[in-house]
């Protein structure tokens, strides 16, 4: 009789552990996924659109790489 009582509470927490935790996290990491790949896609179509149509920076080189333009400021310790 003890073993059927103790066979019935293990299966009912079996239950509830999966319908109250592992399907919940299922679903939900499931949407998440879903709605980072919807802004992911929403932000390289954004991208895609801009880099076509903005200028090149004027301090970038034909190599890519870009030239630092203005004035060397010395670091100066202040006192109080």
């Amino acid at each position: 009789m003890a073993r059927i009582v103790f066979l019935g509470i293990v299966i009912y927490l079996l239950y509830r552990l999966v319908f109250d935790l592992i399907i919940p996290i299922y679903k939900t990491t499931r949407h998440v996924k879903r709605q980072f790949n919807n802004m992911r896609d929403s932000m390289n179509q954004s991208n895609g659109q801009s880099s076509a149509n903005t200028p090149r920076d004027n301090n970038v080189n034909s190599n890519g790489q870009s030239s630092k333009v203005g004035e060397y400021i010395e670091f100066e310790e202040m006192k109080k």
